[in-house]
């Protein structure tokens, strides 16, 4: 448990037990398939989380767990890569959030389940339990995943910290395009930005007309993430985009994830905003070089190494 006078960030969002089955060839319906089937802990939060707490960044992380096996998995889980769940909700008799994919040779989805009934005993009340860890917090970071809740952090604790929005999907984003207002930071992708801002991004144009659109609305910082074409910033005053170059891409899965980890990392070490996003660039690049959603290696030495060596192209507006 950290003590109250350490700075921290705070993320609140759930936390997802994945199970992927992989088939080795020809995978046929209603049979059972020969493959591989591996587990690993996911949500988007919570891998926000880990990678924050693997470049160093003091992180407290609030979820919903079930009390079965993979709910005390991922507690031990969080104990061992230094990152604080225990302000987290535990549903007694509940079932931690799950994600079961298969997968064919190709490794295309063919199938998959979700359970995340549990999210829906996260209460305000629960959250007015929780409000001295989100008051005192320097940044918490949220993703969409159930935008009343999100609203009702907004407008109670919004002049206490700053907050940053993953908004996770375009569904989700439009969820939440009325709150945009609220937030200091936000990472859309394209497609969430232009259904955040009620507007098509064709061009470099469109993009800084989007980026005036969420300034004006009193967004500190906008990040809107353009895949291959890098990043597109804009805080009101430095604006343009940035791209790291001969990137080697495994499995953008978790991409996003470690790019926001790296945002929080260079609010938390004051860095500048070239220098913040440089940080964030890398550490999705590293993601994206290997087959996990966070890199087994994932660490400062490591992000410093890309930060230094990456070929980085700069176009400002």
């Amino acid at each position: 448990m950290m003590e109250n006078n350490q700075k921290y960030i705070l993320v609140f969002g759930v936390s997802v037990f994945d199970i992927c089955g992989f088939t080795d060839n020809n995978y046929r319906c209603n049979d059972s398939n020969p493959g591989k089937v591996r587990t690993s802990f996911g949500g988007v939060c919570r891998n926000i989380a880990e990678c924050m707490a693997r470049v160093g960044v003091n992180t407290q992380f609030i979820s919903i767990l079930g009390d079965d096996e993979a709910g005390r998995g991922m507690l031990e889980h969080s104990k061992q890569m230094n990152y604080d769940m225990s302000n987290s909700l535990i549903i007694e008799g509940g079932s931690t959030p799950t994600y079961m994919a298969v997968l064919d040779e190709h490794g295309e989805m063919v199938s998959a389940v979700v359970d995340m009934k549990i999210i829906d005993k996260l209460t305000t009340e629960f959250i007015d339990s929780k409000a001295d860890i989100i008051r005192n917090a320097e940044y918490v970071i949220l993703d969409s995943d159930r935008p009343d809740l999100v609203e009702y952090m907004l407008k109670n604790f919004n002049e206490d910290t700053k907050f940053i929005l993953d908004p996770v999907s375009a569904a989700k984003a439009k969820e939440v395009k009325h709150l945009i207002k609220y937030f200091h930071t936000i990472k859309p992708n394209r497609y969430e930005a232009e259904i955040m801002c009620g507007m098509k991004i064709k061009n470099d144009d469109d993009l800084r007309k989007a980026g005036r659109y969420f300034i004006d609305l009193g967004i500190q910082n906008v990040f809107i993430t353009l895949d291959e074409d890098g990043i597109y910033y804009n805080n009101g005053i430095e604006e343009g985009k940035i791209k790291a170059n001969d990137s080697k891409v495994v499995n953008v899965t978790g991409a996003g994830d470690s790019f926001v980890a790296g945002i929080a990392y260079g609010y938390a070490n004051g860095y500048n905003l070239i220098n913040t996003l440089k940080t964030a660039i890398s550490m999705s690049t590293i993601t994206i070089s290997t087959e996990e959603t966070i890199h087994p290696e994932m660490g400062l030495e490591l992000v410093n190494k890309y930060f230094n060596n990456i070929k980085w192209t700069e176009v400002k507006f």
